[in-house]
Order: C-alpha cells, then structure tokens, then sequence
C-alpha cells in the first residue's frame, strides 16, 4: 500500500493521503487515438517540464467511490454517470474525450487490481481518473495538446470531512468557478477557490465557503448545498455556474424516495439565513467525498448563524444513512446505480 504518511488502515491517516499499489493509464498520442490502456504500480510519474498541462491548465479529473457490502460483494456507485461526466469535461479544455467504454473498463480494473485495498463500511475506495495534457511545447499557449495521459488513482478512504457539523462562510462577492466553466470538473476551478476557503479557515474556523455571488447561492468549494427539514429538500436549480453533482442528484432521488418534498430553484442567502434560524431546519453539503455533511453553523459577515439546533439532524442522517445501505447492498439497487466487482 502506497502512504504519504500513514497506514491505510491508520483511523487517523488524512482524507486522498493514502493509495493502492496499482493504478491503470493509457495514453493518446500525435496520431489522435488512444493506445492500449495497462495497469502499473503507483510511483512518481515522469512529465516533461514543459507539459502543456502543467503551464496552460489542461487537466481534468473525476471522483467516484468503490464500496465493500457486508457480502463481501465491492460495488461502484454510479459509474457511467461519472464516466459521462468526465467525457462532458474534456471539450471545453480541449482534451482528448475518452472512449466510454475505455473509461469504464479502467476503472472497473483499477478497482478489481486493489480489491484488497477496499475498506469495510463506512470507509470506502476513492477512485480519481484524470487526464492531463502532455505535449512538451511552452509555445502553446493558444493550441490544445496533441498529446495526453490518461490514468485512475485508487485511494482508501474514511470520511472527507471528519468530526461533528461543519462551520461554512458565506462569501457573496465572488464566485468559485471562471464564468461558463463550473460544470467542468478541473482543478482549476479548485485553486480559483483556494483563497476565500484559506481566509474563511484563519479568520473564522470555517471549514468551506458557500459561494453566493450577487446573493445567488451556488455551491462550496467541493460540494453542493442542500436546504432539508421534515418535509421538503431544497438545492439551487442547476445552471452552468458550479457543477451538477452525481451525489446531488442521488440525495434528491433518495429524498423523494422518502417522501420528501424535492424543490430545485434559485435561491438567494437571505433564504438560506432564513431557513437556518428556524427551528428543526438542516443544511448539509453533498458530494462523492463529503457525502452528505451537516452544516452547524454559517457565517455572514463575520457573525455566526447557528443552523437549527447546530447539530448533526436527523433528515441529513436518514438520507445519507439510506444511501449508504444501497451502496453497500444492504438495500435493493432500485435505480441502477451499482456496478459490482469481482475478481
């Protein structure tokens, strides 16, 4: 097992610190096509300094989890959906789109070559497929890269965000992604954000920023926002200004399979303020790695808006609870959503 630091086994080893042993990767080249893909052991991957990549930006990458049942039986957890996504990813960077069914079958192998790594519930295998932009040309700034490196990292995982509900900043001025690239899953989108998350942690303790331009309320750093009470759930519209989440969706279908009220529309942070100060109300943040994680207190102009009781509530515990036993097979598949592995 490949570490940064600690065991994989450690309960204390940070969230994406720790990796299998193998991964798998395939590479497009100059005559415009993909080779064979291959599975090799995880170790420091040789790039050229002048890598299209790492001075013009094109990369992009996905996360998705593998989950081990109490069968025995591991299971990924919407796999074409992710592997669509990322094929939706790569025009706007101009990146090579990897062929579906390639994609789906390195991710299936990298999953079956480190079966062992899978943890027990409610630990899981992160897997991270990413393409990068390779071609050794510093003179490229205005062309796409004729060549590109395509591979999927497994990392054994616990939780993304560890601990009670969360502390999240409101920031109302800027927005976490370029104009017209929020649905696009590159790290640039990331490091746009790094600066308020950084500023909100110091200042105030906070764990993530929800970004709210103009009031508008659009998502965090790394997940999307959901409003939950006893009866209803609540998340912005989609648009193209921050990402459709595979877990977003799964949350909204789970909650009307419990009977909630599902609402997607524009919201504005008033309303979000709102609906924190009212009794039993919930907020909590979906994405691959934080899942479903409450939201306990926001924080507005530097004052602290404690949400509903400011604990962890029991809306956002039945739904994420209820998916986790459909990702583990403790509950049919009703939608189609697991993959299984075998070796």
């Amino acid at each position: 097992m490949s570490t940064t630091s600690q065991s994989a086994s450690s309960p204390t080893a940070q969230f994406g610190t720790v990796f299998a042993d193998r991964l798998t990767r395939a590479r497009w080249g100059v005559d415009g096509g993909w080779g064979e893909w291959e599975v090799a052991p995880v170790a420091d991957t040789t790039l050229h300094p002048a890598s299209h990549c790492l001075h013009y930006a094109s990369t992009i990458f996905e996360g998705l989890k593998a989950h081990r049942g109490g069968d025995g039986t591991v299971r990924i957890f919407r796999l074409p959906d992710h592997v669509a996504r990322m094929q939706r990813s790569a025009p706007p960077l101009h990146l090579p789109v990897p062929d579906e069914r390639m994609l789906t079958e390195m991710i299936v192998e990298a999953v079956r070559t480190n079966l062992d790594a899978v943890p027990e519930a409610p630990g899981s295998l992160y897997l991270r497929p990413t393409l990068l932009g390779v071609q050794p040309n510093i003179g490229a700034a205005a062309s796409p890269s004729n060549e590109a490196l395509l591979f999927v990292l497994a990392s054994p995982v616990g939780a993304y965000f560890a601990g009670g509900a969360l502390r999240v900043e409101i920031e109302t001025l800027q927005g976490r992604t370029m104009p017209g690239f929020g649905t696009v899953k590159s790290g640039l989108n990331y490091a746009l954000a790094l600066g308020p998350i950084g500023r909100a942690k110091a200042a105030h303790n906070a764990s993530q920023v929800l970004f709210c331009p103009g009031g508008r309320v659009e998502e965090t750093g790394a997940a999307n926002v959901v409003l939950i009470d006893a009866e209803r759930v609540v998340t912005p519209a989609l648009t193209a200004e921050f990402l459709h989440g595979v877990t977003r969706d799964s949350v909204l279908s789970l909650a009307a399979d419990l009977g909630y009220h599902v609402e997607e529309r524009t919201l504005h942070i008033d309303e979000v303020i709102d609906w924190a100060n009212r009794p039993g109300a919930e907020i909590a943040l979906s994405g691959t790695a934080a899942v479903l994680s409450p939201v306990g207190t926001l924080i507005l102009d530097g004052e602290d808006v404690t949400v509903g009781s400011g604990e962890v509530g029991p809306h956002t515990t039945r739904i994420r609870e209820e998916m986790g036993r459909i990702q583990t097979g403790r509950e049919p598949d009703r939608h189609g959503w697991l993959t299984a592995v075998t070796a």
